[in-house]
């Protein structure tokens, strides 16, 4: 799987997880939506014919309980360069240097970027929102972080990235968040479940490395708003089968 031009070039116009190339038109509503995507492109037929796909509901039928499960290592050290509105989501791309350490491997994050609302479940429960922060190792392998967000406080980094998103898509703005801010993102603990899965949009690729943060940040009503406003829909792909897959925790 060539990760490689999935992530680095140009996430700009494709969406959270996917290809630079923009093959078939894909989305989130009409002839476009999820149900369709395996048969917009010969190259999306993951979209329907994989088996461990993503996102999924993390339910405690499918929790298999790990003595030892490693914690993720975070050195988020250097600071956002731009933001993306590219049609599906907003991005926000970082600069080198930044990573995080798994399977004693290092993996270099690439960008973040958010869906409303949250793809991923928790025992049958979306969030309003859901950050995915992913990254990639030198082998082209992808490792994906995803943080819930559920209705409370403001988030004051959200915030400042709302105020500089494009309103249209395709477009994008350069922008210094610190690594500061970048890691106020993250909850203070960061225990996680794992599973096996996919990216979450076209051409839905197999083989991410997915932690699904146990502890969630805090978003208002009105800062999800906001999001909406600016995508014009939900931008989130429904659940997929567990199949023969179990969760890690």
């Amino acid at each position: 799987m060539k990760f490689n031009n999935i992530l680095i070039s140009s996430c700009l116009l494709a969406g959270s997880l996917h290809a630079g190339v923009h093959h078939s038109h894909w989305g989130y509503t009409g002839d476009g939506d999820p149900t369709h995507w395996g048969d917009l492109d010969p190259k999306y037929v993951e979209c329907k014919l994989g088996g461990s796909q993503s996102p999924v509901n993390i339910k405690k039928e499918i929790i298999v309980e790990t003595k030892g499960l490693a914690p993720i290592n975070f050195h988020y050290t250097t600071a956002a360069s731009e933001v993306i509105n590219n049609g599906h989501s907003v991005q926000v791309n970082i600069e080198p240097g930044s990573f995080i350490v798994i399977d004693k491997k290092e993996f270099e994050l690439k960008q973040f970027h958010f869906h409303t609302p949250s793809e991923n479940q928790i025992n049958g429960k979306n969030f309003p929102l859901e950050a995915h922060f992913v990254h990639q190792a030198k082998d082209g392998a992808l490792a994906v972080v995803a943080v819930m967000f559920e209705d409370g406080k403001e988030s004051a980094v959200v915030n400042k990235i709302w105020k500089k998103m494009p309103k249209e898509a395709g477009k994008k703005v350069q922008y210094k968040l610190s690594a500061k801010m970048i890691n106020r993102l993250l909850p203070k603990k960061r225990a996680y479940y794992r599973f096996d899965g996919s990216l979450t949009t076209p051409p839905c690729s197999e083989g991410v490395r997915w932690f699904v943060l146990k502890d969630y940040s805090t978003v208002s009503k009105e800062e999800v708003k906001k999001f909406l406003h600016t995508m014009h829909h939900p931008n989130n792909r429904p659940v997929q089968s567990i199949n023969a897959r179990k969760v890690l925790q």
